[in-house]
């Protein structure tokens, strides 16, 4: 490997200072790598890439080529965060899904942040996710969301930003136990050296929030995962959980509810559910109260759920805080609800519903991120110094018609990472998925899913646009870096 050629051009980056030298922290990688040719890492990763293939680690494509299969993009130089700074971003991490969870049971009650004035009303009624069908309900311990990915994002100045939660569905822990399990492979050697925190207790974590959560009085609770069904992008991630775990994975037929209970079909007959680890969108959950043409949920689903008899995991309604809009008053959340400041700040963000914060978007469209309100995996977003004027324009339209539905920021300089390529290391941006688990306690897994831009010079870090995965390292080294 030649280290010399590698340019950081400006952004932060994950392995090397401005000046080329590699941090202290990531010399070890690099020299091992060194103790490669080229020709054997390449090797390494197409065998990394055949035992992925063999894991079946692969999710299905929707838009263009749908209906394929693919394996997950995967880079077999790992991103390292020193573990004094995941420390830090732990904290936040917990303050953040303490305070979200204090906010959904408070719109979802007696609403005090919309009543003083925090949260303009409106921004929450007209929030694509918010379930007025969900007033009054106390999940059990009083976590709505149990299972929350944030993306997390380094900027120009090497600090941590959030760009967005995700509360409903979220998915890609699967990624990062095989990623692991590829790179344990691998690079043995390395992970002695480097004490890297370990992450395959995950499943167990999981298993234990779910009992932890089950209905009151019930002392051995029955759980299943409830899934779309294979056609679903996330399956392999469905399977792979509920075979870690233990318990059993069902499909919306596969459920019944009588007299005030969820029931499983079996062989030998129905068999009560308690938890209920749902892998489908509010939206398809139950017929009689969300979308009557759902094929996919259960009929009488939320009247048990009402009455007690079953818990849903992650709690109906926990969209709202997903919207991008609300995104934006999450540090409000922290200061009203914990009369704390942030610990990791959000991304600067304009909201077009705002005519003063719409006008200047509209007039600096080419120098800012522009984002749909609902929108995921890359989709209805504009990358304004990327985009065409006729993009632009087109984007100036939909903004004017519809201004609750679009935020706007500054283009953040993602750091970045090295990737293997054809020549050598290359820099290529990266974001960073940790997953935060929340029952009694509130558990942060180690790193999480790090997202790689694949292509060079793009932001888009998501599988769908091209983008990847790397195995993030919580490592013991304390010495500087970005």
């Amino acid at each position: 490997m030649v280290q010399a050629t590698y340019q950081t051009d400006g952004f932060a980056d994950e392995f090397f200072a401005p000046d080329g030298t590699p941090w202290p922290f990531a010399r070890r990688v690099l020299e091992r790598l060194g103790e490669f040719t080229e020709d054997e890492l390449e090797l390494k990763q197409q065998a990394a890439e055949r035992l992925l293939n063999d894991l079946g680690v692969t999710f299905l494509v929707y838009g263009q080529g749908a209906g394929r299969e693919k394996i997950m993009p995967f880079d077999l130089v790992p991103r390292l965060v020193r573990r004094s700074e995941w420390l830090r971003v732990e904290a936040g991490l917990k303050q953040r899904v303490k305070a979200l969870n204090l906010f959904l049971s408070d719109i979802y009650g007696e609403q005090r942040i919309l009543a003083e004035g925090v949260i303009p009303r409106e921004i929450i009624e007209s929030a694509a996710h918010y379930r007025p069908e969900c007033r009054g309900l106390t999940p059990p311990e009083g976590v709505w969301c149990h299972i929350v990915g944030t993306d997390l994002v380094r900027g120009g100045d090497g600090q941590f930003l959030v760009l967005e939660d995700n509360l409903r569905c979220p998915s890609g822990v699967s990624y990062v136990l095989e990623n692991r399990r590829v790179m344990k492979r691998t690079f043995p050697y390395l992970f002695a050296r480097l004490e890297v925190a370990p992450v395959d207790d995950y499943a167990g974590r999981l298993l234990d929030v779910l009992q932890q959560v089950a209905p009151s009085g019930v002392a051995d609770p029955s759980l299943v995962l409830l899934s779309p069904g294979s056609y679903n992008s996330a399956y392999f991630e469905h399977t792979f959980l509920a075979g870690q775990m233990g318990i059993q994975i069902v499909e919306g037929q596969d459920l019944v509810v009588r007299d005030g209970f969820v029931y499983m079909r079996t062989t030998a007959g129905l068999r009560r559910v308690d938890v209920i680890y749902r892998r489908i969108d509010d939206d398809f959950l139950d017929p009689q109260v969300f979308r009557p043409d759902s094929m996919l949920g259960v009929p009488g689903l939320m009247d048990v759920y009402r009455k007690g008899h079953v818990t849903l995991v992650n709690a109906p309604g926990t969209g709202v805080a997903d919207d991008k809009v609300v995104y934006r008053f999450v540090p409000d959340m922290i200061r009203f609800y914990l009369r704390e400041e942030p610990g990791i700040p959000n991304v600067p963000t304009y909201l077009c519903w705002v005519d003063e914060e719409r006008e200047e978007v509209l007039d600096r469209i080419g120098e800012l991120v522009v984002k749909s309100a609902n929108e995921s995996g890359g989709y209805g977003m504009l990358i304004g110094p990327a985009a065409t004027a006729g993009e632009r324009d087109d984007f100036r339209r939909r903004i004017r018609e519809h201004p609750r539905q679009y935020i706007a920021q500054p283009v953040i300089p993602l750091s970045r990472c090295p990737v293997l390529t054809e020549t050598g290391l290359e820099g290529r941006h990266v974001d960073l998925r940790p997953f935060i688990l929340t029952g009694r306690d509130t558990w942060v897994l180690p790193g999480g899913l790090t997202r790689v831009a694949l292509r060079k010079g793009s932001l888009v870090v998501n599988s769908s646009q091209g983008g990847g995965g790397k195995d993030t390292w919580v490592v013991g080294a304390e010495e500087a870096g970005p």
